[in-house]
């Protein structure tokens, strides 16, 4: 039964990665996999002989000795123990990714088109990805992304000088969503998973996340497509500010960041503190958006029906992308089926003894750097919440252990060298119509040498800490 669930686990994932290939939507076989794992596993309890304790992550002693009835009641307690954990990460995304609609409701983020006051290619290039890096660490990678090429489309109008910008800006987005808690998917899931605390993340990676965007960024700006100027357009062209633009960007943006802050001092789970955050920031948008009337409008309004009032809350509620939430929950409750059966546990003994230490280790550390770093090779592939919700099963490692700071540079950066390999690289390539193959031979190779510097420069952070 086991090898049924790994057999099921496995074309489930081949339907997540060829998602564009079969034109079916990733969450599809996400949720049916989850479905159909767990069933099995309810299915077929009595034929286990192995069962993980997640919440101590050690093998249950005796399992097979077990009543059916007792088997069934930990099986239930299991997976409403992993429910648990990944609403934990939904809720905070959905808050999160509230904020961020309600920021756009107001059109904030076209005051990021003001700090653009050049037509020189390289300083462009540098602007944005700055801009990339502070935003994804902020709001995560995928926003910043959109937010940003939909800022470039208006600066820069010919595609084929775009793309680079976008190529770069994709690095740029990966890079600074590694450094973050709230800066990306898999590193939101780690520091929730209370493998990793906002001090430590930051002390350990902000140089290698640094040092992977700068690198990209500094050597592109010596290639052809980055030098002379471009043909700004006029400002009639850009978007209009609206008049509470800067206050909902601002208030936004601070709202997030207020998130790791409130979890240190209450030591309560962080979407908690996205929760106020989201009532926070709503209280305003409510309060602003009433102020919108004008007499005109009330005017032109039948005077024997009330005028009708749009919520900002409402509308950017209606906008969630709610198929990538229940992705998350698919891919993960997925996931802790395997975990539940100590597959992933046996799994990751194997590995350590398989692949040999780097050399770089730290000493006791049994777990190869070299491991890590395929795992960011892997995330250039297939999808990197999977890989980190796999990680999450396999090692036992202590809170804030390198191990977990590692991954999340690894898996969070690694994907930037495939188009395919990230959420940022996905809906770029989706906007620009980026092909695979360009971006393969014209940035691949630039996101590699980020990856590697940064990975670098953590091996000697990580010695020195």
């Amino acid at each position: 039964m086991e090898l049924l669930v790994i057999i099921i686990f496995v074309v489930g994932y081949l339907g997540i990665t060829l998602e564009h290939n079969i034109k079916l939507d990733k969450l599809i076989p996400a949720l049916a996999m989850m479905a159909i794992c767990w069933a099995i596993v309810a299915l077929g309890i009595d034929s286990f002989s192995n069962w993980f304790d997640s919440a101590n992550h050690v093998l249950i002693d005796g399992f097979s000795q077990l009543s059916h009835q007792d088997k069934m009641h930990l099986a239930e307690e299991t997976l409403l123990h992993h429910l648990g954990k990944t609403a934990e990460i939904l809720v905070f995304l959905l808050g999160a990714m509230t904020i961020v609609e309600i920021i756009d409701y107001f059109n904030g983020f076209s005051t990021i088109k003001g700090y653009v006051k050049t037509n020189s290619k390289k300083r462009i290039l540098w602007i944005f990805s700055i801009l990339a890096f502070i935003l994804s660490a902020i709001i995560d990678n995928l926003t910043a992304t959109i937010v940003l090429i939909s800022i470039l489309q208006k600066i820069v109008k010919k595609r084929d000088e775009r793309i680079w910008f976008a190529g770069l800006i994709i690095i740029a987005a990966n890079a600074g969503g590694a450094f973050s808690p709230i800066g990306d998917v898999t590193t939101t899931m780690l520091w929730i998973g209370n493998k990793v605390t906002t001090g430590k993340l930051f002390l350990y990676l902000f140089i290698p996340s640094l040092l992977c965007m700068v690198v990209p960024s500094f050597i592109a700006s010596f290639l052809k497509p980055f030098q002379g100027t471009i043909d700004v357009q006029d400002d009639d062209t850009i978007d209009k500010k609206e008049k509470h633009s800067a206050t909902m960007l601002f208030l936004g943006l601070g709202a997030i960041v207020f998130v790791p802050i409130f979890k240190t001092a209450t030591h309560l789970p962080p979407y908690v503190g996205m929760m106020l955050s989201l009532a926070v920031v709503a209280t305003f948008a409510e309060i602003f958006s009433r102020r919108k009337f004008s007499l005109i409008d009330f005017n032109a309004t039948n005077s024997s029906i009330a005028p009708t009032y749009h919520s900002p809350v409402h509308s950017s509620l209606s906008k969630i992308e709610m198929p990538s939430i229940l992705f998350f929950l698919g891919i993960l409750m997925a996931v802790a089926a395997l975990e539940s059966l100590g597959i992933l546990f046996g799994f990751a003994d194997t590995l350590k003894e398989t692949i040999p230490l780097l050399g770089t280790e730290l000493e006791g550390t049994k777990v190869s750097d070299t491991l890590v770093m395929f795992l960011g090779l892997g995330s250039a592939i297939i999808d990197n919440v999977p890989l980190v919700a796999a990680s999450l099963g396999m090692f036992a490692e202590s809170l804030d252990n390198p191990l977990w700071h590692f991954i999340a540079f690894s898996a969070g950066t690694g994907g930037s060298m495939l188009i395919i390999g990230s959420a940022a690289g996905v809906v770029a390539m989706g906007m620009e119509k980026i092909d695979f193959f360009w971006y393969l031979k014209k940035i691949s190779w630039l996101a590699l040498i980020g990856f590697l510097v940064g990975s670098f420069s953590f091996i000697v952070i990580r010695s020195i800490i």
